[in-house]
């Protein structure tokens, strides 16, 4: 891994990380991180650890679901802690539309407005988090700290282990 010049929707991430006063490196993977399984082998740590960005539709209010990379995220469970009726996963153009990123590089930021955010409670097992980092080959190490703060979510159950 290394930290080089990155991507356009990488820098738009690097500069609201540095917003939020958060260091934390972004690292360009020669490898793709679609999925969180792609990404644990690319980092050599457990899928637990990686933050996988979903966007879901909650009465198709666009919510942001960071969770953990060992979870499916249940969407009767989800639409209980949002108190809404209907969760249902956003299609690709959404996910562009709403975040200006694509599918397996969305990053907890950069996005052209803010998002509601909601964070898997599993990932504060993990002393260090990585996250997506606006390009399906970029991402950055954080603490859950790091991302509540970033993201201003809220954290939920989103699954059943």
């Amino acid at each position: 891994m290394s930290e080089l010049p990155v991507p356009e929707r990488t820098r738009i991430v690097r500069e609201h990380l540095t917003a939020a006063g958060i260091t934390a490196p972004i690292h360009e993977l020669p490898a793709s991180t679609r999925t969180a399984a792609e990404a644990a082998g690319a980092l050599g740590c457990e899928v637990g650890a990686v933050a996988s960005s979903l966007l879901f539709l909650a009465d198709d209010e666009p919510v942001l679901v960071m969770t953990s990379g060992r979870h499916r995220v249940d969407p009767e469970r989800l639409g209980a802690a949002l108190r809404v009726g209907e969760v249902r996963l956003a299609a690709a153009k959404q996910v562009r539309a709403v975040t200006g990123q694509a599918i397996g590089g969305v990053a907890p930021t950069g996005h052209p407005e803010p998002i509601r955010t909601v964070i898997d409670e599993a990932l504060q097992q993990h002393p260090r988090i990585w996250a997506a980092a606006g390009t399906p080959h970029t991402v950055m190490s954080l603490t859950f700290a790091d991302l509540v703060t970033l993201t201003r979510g809220t954290c939920v159950v989103v699954a059943t282990d």
